[in-house]
């Protein structure tokens, strides 16, 4: 019989795992694994493998949209307001789609179908032309606001730069009677802070993020919050914070009481809407506190930038702090302040020396790398990086290039915008105003298609920018003689408004 050993004795304690497994089975497990993986084929050799050197260490989770977004939001949120308020390039790619989606604001075209309604074309373009006459009594003053601060077209905008920057937003439709306005309809705009959960939520019901959905992921409510709970409270004994919960639609007549106006859709049964600045936050960040140390940089390197190195720093700085330059010079009232005085003559002692800061500002490859990173955001906002920063150095065919691709993305923005917001908001509109006897339209209560056909619209924003606006024109020429186009679309994408408004 073999004799054991003290180290033999050891080599047994090590091939024992945790578990009390021998190490052979642990390596046969292995070794099977191991043989798996070299038999794998497809997306195993690419973005699926554990094997490569760059993907190992990739950890990514499965979760629905939930966990990727309600559980994350609020940081989103927050950081998303806060490059909004700090970060030149952060604020321009917000306020530019906002400003090319909305303007001046989308307007009101009224188009019935009136093959549909069995009206003629005159009558048709008669009740278009007193609606929209209708609508800018109410449109175009504050009355249409529930705060009474803005008119529709400057809700718009507030609406837009909300979601973008939030994620979303949400649209109260109360009916609010005020004296010497015709029309009670009121649109009220909710921040995305104020709708969350509230405490003690029922458990029995699906609600998250403060969105109480069904079993299809339909919105069956919202919960508001009557002031944003995280916010200071100006006054915390009077007020305090409640929640509300809206149904998204009306038991009896299925009316709308909310609107939820979300900035993207990205995943099947998502609540709340992402930044649109999400994706990029942290190249955002990151690139603004490159600038500020760079802005920093430059600042330091135009000030005349001392270095006093004294062998007997005891005995202060040129024979005592500030000395050689008279009282009514100095600034800092610090006396320990070291200043520099126009035109002084300091003698230094022996065991004294200056250096003069040469922090090699400005930094020659700074615009450069502010230009790449620009279309690195760019390319995930969608925004080309000439209109990102605003500067068109390239030829006429680039630059143009590149705002017609920036208008694809607007153009689809602006549908978004109209279809949660503004023409939802319209057939409330209508519907009151037909209700009241100012507009008449014969059974836009009996029938469902007729109300849609009396209730159809188009909404014109401002046009398109024209680098050379001599071949713009002389494209729209073309394009009518061809047959590809009309003179109302083409007026529509050049001026904003209709042919025959211009004529």
């Amino acid at each position: 019989m073999a004799r054991r050993t003290k180290g033999s004795l050891k080599k047994k304690e090590v091939a024992m795992t945790k578990d009390k497994k021998p190490v052979g089975e642990v390596q046969r497990a292995f070794f099977q694994l191991r043989k798996a993986m070299m038999n794998a084929s497809g997306y195993s050799h690419g973005g699926a493998s554990f094997s490569k050197k760059s993907t190992i260490g990739w950890i990514a989770g499965l979760g629905d949209a939930d966990d990727d977004i309600v559980e994350n939001i609020e940081t989103l949120r927050a950081r998303s307001r806060s490059l909004f308020m700090t970060s030149p390039i952060a604020t321009g790619a917000l306020k530019t789609v906002r400003t090319n989606v909305v303007g001046s604001g989308l307007a009101l075209n009224a188009h019935v179908d009136a093959k549909f309604l069995g009206i003629s074309d005159e009558q048709a373009q008669a009740w278009e032309a007193n609606v929209e006459r209708e609508w800018r009594l109410w449109a175009e003053t504050t009355a249409c606001d529930a705060e009474r601060r803005q008119n529709f077209y400057q809700l718009q905008s507030l609406v837009c730069l909300s979601a973008l920057m939030n994620g979303d937003c949400f649209i109260l439709m109360p009916m609010t009677p005020r004296a010497g306005i015709p029309y009670d309809l009121r649109v009220g705009i909710i921040e995305a802070d104020r709708v969350c959960d509230p405490p003690g939520r029922d458990t029995t019901k699906n609600i998250l993020g403060g969105i109480e959905v069904g079993p299809y992921g339909d919105m069956r409510a919202v919960y508001v919050a009557n002031r944003n709970p995280y916010a200071t409270p100006r006054d915390p004994s009077k007020y305090i914070t409640k929640w509300t919960r809206i149904p998204a639609f009306g038991e009896r007549t299925g009316r709308r009481n909310i609107l939820h106006v979300m900035t993207d859709v990205e995943r099947p049964a998502q609540r709340r809407g992402v930044p649109f600045l999400a994706p990029v936050i942290e190249e955002l960040k990151q690139l603004k506190r490159y600038t500020d140390a760079e802005l920093m940089g430059a600042v330091v390197s135009s000030f005349f930038t001392v270095f006093v190195k004294s062998k007997t720093p005891d005995e202060g700085f040129f024979g005592g702090f500030g000395a050689g330059i008279p009282d009514s010079m100095r600034i800092d009232p610090d006396p320990q302040a070291y200043e520099l005085g126009n035109g002084s003559i300091v003698a230094l002692d022996p065991d004294e020396d200056v250096t003069f800061a040469d922090p090699k500002r400005p930094n020659n490859s700074f615009e450069a790398y502010v230009s790449s990173l620009s279309k690195y955001i760019g390319a995930a906002l969608e925004l080309p990086y000439e209109l990102l920063l605003k500067t068109f150095n390239s030829s006429y065919s680039a630059s143009r290039a590149a705002l017609l691709e920036a208008w694809k993305t607007f153009r689809m923005r602006r549908e978004w915008l109209v279809s949660s917001f503004c023409q939802p908001v319209y057939e409330e509109w209508l519907a009151e105003a037909v209700s009241k006897g100012r507009i008449e339209a014969p059974g836009f209560f009996t029938d469902p298609a007729i109300r849609a056909a009396w209730s159809g619209a188009e909404w014109s924003g401002d046009a398109q920018g024209q680098l050379d606006p001599l071949k713009e024109v002389q494209a729209a020429e073309a394009r009518v003689k061809a047959g590809f186009s009309t003179q109302n679309r083409e007026a529509a994408e050049m001026t904003g408004m209709r042919y025959d408004r211009i004529v």
